[in-house]
């Protein structure tokens, strides 16, 4: 595919749509305003990246209406954002992102596939002390927004992707590690109840954190 892509990005508003927006030469950024018309937004598009809204609560109807109107607009390419260790049965949310991965995968277009481990922007490194729902010693590989905007313009402006799966971390290590290098503490809170799925994520995250690797993304960046 030639460097210079026009991409819809689908869910193009939210922190994730527009750290990837922000990567590309040329994005197209789409949000709820424009699901009606969705294929006519993409008209003209070369590719799109696909982004559901957090915690959907069907993910893989959402992506079989997008991956229809992806494919209604000519647009041949996709890359589906999906998420680290998908099928964690769990994770509701996880599961549906793995229901929804097989429907990319099938969808007759172009097609990558990338799994984010958990953000570094989600913590907050404010001081004095990082707070969260669930061990602060549990293992994470941790994703920087800005190296998922730039893995996510390396493949969909590059060559040798389609038909690829990738996990992407910036870095590896767990909650307290971050904090003490912000020179800062961490504690484990009680969960918020703020969603059941969030809930069920919480409890995960103590029992076993989520894991990733950081060589993937590394290659994806050359560096």
């Amino acid at each position: 595919m030639r460097a210079e892509v026009r991409v819809a990005v689908i869910g193009g508003h939210g922190k994730t749509g527009r750290a990837v927006a922000a990567a590309l030469a040329d994005a197209v950024p789409l949000g709820r305003a424009d699901w009606p018309d969705l294929a006519a937004r993409m008209r003209g598009c070369d590719a799109a990246y696909l982004v559901a809204p957090n915690l959907h609560p069907d993910e893989p109807a959402y992506v079989v209406t997008a991956l229809e109107a992806v494919a209604a607009a000519g647009v041949g390419r996709v890359v589906y954002h999906s998420v680290a260790s998908p099928y964690a049965p769990a994770m509701p949310h996880h599961l549906g992102k793995a229901v929804s991965e097989d429907l990319v995968r099938r969808s007759g277009l172009d097609w990558t596939i990338l799994q984010p481990g958990a953000y570094l922007q989600n913590l907050d490194l404010s001081g004095p002390v990082v707070e969260v729902p669930y061990d602060v010693h549990a293992p994470f590989g941790f994703l920087d927004l800005a190296d998922l905007g730039a893995a996510a313009a390396a493949v969909l402006t590059q060559e040798g992707h389609v038909g690829a799966t990738y996990e992407l971390a910036s870095r590896q290590g767990c909650v307290a590690e971050l904090a003490a290098e912000a020179g800062l503490t961490a504690r484990r809170v009680a969960d918020p109840q703020a969603h059941p799925w969030l809930s069920a994520m919480f409890a995960y995250y103590d029992r076993h954190g989520l894991p990733v690797g950081t060589r993937v993304l590394d290659a994806l960046l050359e560096r």
